[in-house]
């Protein structure tokens, strides 16, 4: 027997015993996305009941999305950027990749995130650098001065070891930052800002890490080709204190706790997401952007230009109910 073959029997099984047995949460509705000159949906913040994304392939602008419609209109607000920070440890493989995104058209800068505060104020997330650029409504954009011991703190616990698998998302909440690492360790990351009114770094508050993981985990059997693939995050969003991770591969939205990152709960989107219209040709999830409400929640598709069964090439944002029992119900 193959071993593809061998894993998809064995994932069926697994299924019909029971053991994948979190619960699915349903698809309300979907939401092509119209404008985006890069397209790569990557991340979503949810701004005073206004919804922004930005796109890995654009370094100048950043998206406001008009949501009225079905389909919905992301409308480019542009941004200058200041130059980036020093580099802080990045690797010779890590610059050289930089460079080649650059010549094939992809943003230098690689924005993966996008996070917003009560002032208003946006916090966009460059993977490439690891840096986090500030732009708020009433200052020019800035990138946030974050110690260099963040990076280092990651680096020496195994996660930002590989090229394009550095951070993938970022939410705020007052004095806090946390970041998603992505894969080949996956884990999370929290910088804290100083007190002081003149000095607005952002520091390890005893650890930055908050938790690390690593390993293979089976995708769904909804999944064509059902394989095991890396662990990874592709975003984080921050709800009645609680953390909530994409686990992109898996096609789950799982809860963790803020003070350890632990694990409590997990749902699946993957039944609505994969029925047979909406799937790509990729072999891995390609679900990039995350928000969480009372309501439910809002996950952004990054099709990377790829087109789906139906015909659809845009980038989609799903809206997905809220589980029974609320995002906070025990297992």
């Amino acid at each position: 027997m193959k071993l593809n073959h061998f894993i998809a029997v064995f994932l069926l099984v697994w299924s019909s015993m029971g053991l994948a047995a979190d619960p699915e949460l349903q698809m309300l509705s979907e939401h092509p996305v119209d404008g985006m000159r890069g397209g790569n949906l990557s991340g979503l913040a949810n701004c005073g009941g206004v919804l922004w994304t930005v796109s890995d392939r654009d370094d100048n602008q950043i998206y406001r999305l008009d949501t009225q419609a079905r389909v919905w209109k992301a409308e480019a607000v542009l941004i200058n950027v200041p130059p980036v920070p020093e580099d802080s440890g990045r690797t010779l493989a890590m610059k050289t990749q930089s460079f080649f995104r650059t010549l094939a058209g992809n943003g230098a800068l690689d924005f993966e995130g996008i996070a917003c505060d009560p002032a208003q104020s946006l916090y966009i997330l460059s993977e490439t650098y690891s840096a986090i650029l500030g732009v708020t409504p009433s200052r020019p954009p800035a990138w946030l001065r974050i110690t260099p011991t963040m990076a280092t703190a990651a680096r020496e616990a195994g996660l930002l070891a590989h090229a394009n698998a550095l951070f993938e998302g970022v939410v705020i909440s007052g004095r806090e930052i946390w970041l998603a690492a992505e894969r080949q360790k996956r884990g999370l990351v929290k910088i804290k800002q100083t007190l002081s009114t003149i000095d607005k770094s952002w520091y390890c508050l005893y650890v930055c890490v908050v938790m690390t993981e690593e390993g293979l985990a089976p995708q769904p059997p909804q999944f064509p080709g059902s394989r095991w693939v890396d662990k990874d995050f592709s975003d984080i969003a921050l709800f009645d204190n609680k953390l909530f991770l994409l686990d992109r591969n898996a096609f789950k939205i799982c809860r963790h706790e803020t003070v350890t990152g632990k694990q409590e709960r997990c749902w699946s989107f993957a039944a609505d997401a994969l029925v047979p219209s909406r799937l790509y040709t990729s072999q891995h999830g390609l679900t990039e952007a995350l928000l969480v409400d009372a309501q439910g929640a809002w996950i952004g598709v990054d099709n990377n230009f790829a087109t789906r069964a139906d015909g659809e090439f845009r980038p989609i944002v799903w809206r997905f109910a809220a589980p029974e029992g609320g995002w906070s119900a025990s297992p």
